[in-house]
């Protein structure tokens, strides 16, 4: 089984103040208590998180490290930033909210220690997620959905907050990764997509101790534009393909009338089937490059 003591926790707080006074506490005994290092990223908070975060650091400087944007980033920005500086052979990121416990990162480690998996995902269950984030299932569910359209999705949780990462492998795609919350969307089918193996292991979540959670409407759309971008990125045949094929079938449907009539090809039809064409031949075009871009990664 992995260790504890090859592990680092990479936390990213953007104005948690009060939850990081209830939370960090045990986080740090924890480390201390199984020789593991501790990462937290303050996102330029303008409530007193760097106060809270300098006092800790100073009395608990042999496993904390507190690293601090002049600007904010985003979600994904702090965790790019954490992960960066992580010197262990793991990572488990957990939200600065206190909703994540513990003694779920025994749970992630017995499981990559089975499976010799590069990225456990923390999964939730219906029933352990909160009554605040009941609203949010329609949105989660239309990004999976999205991504699932695009390629093969074999994990239910894309954006859980609580994942065992292999360091060696997230540091490589970090470069890849958008510094919005739709990081853990991306950084999950990236690992995904590059035919590592992914898997979940169940955790239950808690009611968030403090502070109000950033997640809205705008959030999910974010996160469906930079799945579409990463497909994009590896697979763009993935996306021009069904298009392309899409607006071929409405040219010949539009024209079929036409024909049968003995009218000939009508410029509407013409223009759906070019269009189509072209953004298959596109399509191709695109897939050849993402093919070398590959190799880069």
């Amino acid at each position: 089984m992995t260790s504890p003591a090859s592990l680092t926790i990479v936390i990213p707080a953007y104005n948690e103040e009060a939850s990081l006074q209830q939370f960090l506490p045990d986080v740090i005994a924890y480390c201390q208590q199984n020789g593991c290092q501790l990462i937290v990223v303050n996102d330029a908070s303008t409530d007193k998180t760097a106060e809270v975060l300098s006092d800790f650091s100073k009395l608990h400087g042999e496993v904390l490290t507190v690293l601090t944007h002049k600007v904010n980033r985003g979600y994904g920005g702090a965790l790019i930033t954490g992960l960066s500086q992580v010197e262990t052979a793991y990572a488990v990121t957990m939200d600065a909210d206190g909703q994540h416990r513990l003694e779920d990162i025994q749970t992630l480690l017995q499981q990559r220690g089975q499976t010799d998996a590069d990225l456990v995902i923390g999964s939730r269950s219906s029933a352990s997620r909160t009554a605040s984030q009941a609203y949010r299932s329609l949105g989660k569910s239309l990004i999976r959905s999205v991504a699932k359209m695009m390629m093969d999705v074999p994990v239910k949780d894309l954006n859980s907050g609580m994942k065992l990462y292999t360091v060696a492998l997230v540091k490589k795609y970090l470069p890849l990764c958008p510094e919005s919350m739709a990081f853990s969307e991306v950084m999950t089918l990236i690992f995904i997509q590059k035919k590592h193996l992914v898997i979940e292991a169940p955790i239950e979540v808690r009611e968030r101790t403090a502070g109000k959670s950033t997640i809205n409407t705008m959030t999910a759309l974010d996160t469906i534009i930079q799945i579409i971008n990463m497909i994009m990125l590896f697979n763009p045949l993935r996306i021009f393909l069904p298009v392309g094929s899409l607006l071929i079938l409405l040219g010949a449907i539009w024209a079929l009338p036409f024909l049968i009539s003995g009218s000939g090809l009508s410029t509407a039809a013409l223009l759906f089937i070019t269009t189509g064409l072209i953004l298959i031949l596109l399509g191709l075009i695109a897939e050849q490059l993402a093919q070398l871009r590959k190799k880069d990664f």
